[in-house]
């Protein structure tokens, strides 16, 4: 059974959102994380319930290609409606497969070596076989992420905000790879803003924000939180895998 608390925010009555941390290539666990979801629903069941994924669904992992395969099937859990977040990982990945040659580089060191061998790409090989050698129905899955969803008191975003700037001005650069000042920030972000993008080792429930990016690929559970009214619990999934050296963060 699910322990519910206090949420520092609100969602309308019989509306229930599950929100995933960055996934990063770990298949295996996000479809133990699936399985934990829909049996939460099957035993508690809601008017309305809606699947979130933070961001971050490629690179570092061992299985880049599964992860995209499972979501742009469309929704895994029958009966929910399903939003996907763009994370900055999948944003140079889409700049990469464009040809630009330094967001190519920059893939490469982030983690998209791990990307490309999912797929069966030589990462040491020719760069001009990527855009052509993995699959049109994954780039345009990637190419149809949305930067934010906001909902009751909540706005689901990758990263983070700029303080002091309104949820609609947001700069992109900021949703996607925001950490400092946000992370340290006392400010009201005109929504409670529900995050990855950095590693905790627990969540982290703030009055202004809630970071699920517990580091799946580094060892770590992949995290979901649960949010209904005024409560919030959460949901993991133990790792399965081998971790990722941290050192290639």
């Amino acid at each position: 059974m699910i322990e519910l608390t206090q949420a520092p925010a609100t969602l309308p009555p019989g509306r229930r959102i599950y929100a995933i941390g960055d996934i990063h290539g770990c298949n295996r666990q996000l479809g133990i994380l699936h399985d934990l979801i829909a049996a939460d629903l099957a035993e508690r069941p809601v008017a309305s319930a809606l699947l979130l994924h933070i961001g971050d669904y490629v690179d570092r992992g061992t299985d880049t290609a599964g992860v995209i395969q499972r979501l742009a099937a469309g929704c895994p859990i029958p009966g929910m409606d399903m939003v996907n977040l763009m994370g900055n990982h999948e944003s140079t990945m889409l700049d990469a497969l464009s040809g630009e040659r330094a967001a190519g580089t920059d893939w490469l060191f982030a983690g998209g070596k791990a990307a490309l061998t999912s797929y069966g790409i030589d990462p040491e090989g020719p760069r001009d076989v990527w855009a052509s050698t993995i699959p049109a129905a994954h780039q345009d899955f990637l190419r149809g992420l949305r930067l934010m969803h906001r909902e009751g008191g909540y706005a689901f975003i990758h990263a983070g905000v700029r303080p002091g700037i309104a949820l609609e001005d947001q700069a992109r650069d900021d949703l996607l790879r925001s950490r400092q000042p946000f992370l340290y920030s006392e400010a009201d972000f005109g929504a409670v803003v529900v995050h990855g993008h950095t590693p905790v080792k627990a969540p982290v429930v703030r009055h202004n924000r809630i970071a699920i990016d517990t580091g799946a690929v580094f060892g770590g559970q992949l995290t979901c939180v649960v949010l209904e009214a005024d409560t919030l619990g959460f949901l993991s999934a133990e790792p399965v895998d081998p971790p990722v050296s941290i050192a290639h963060r």
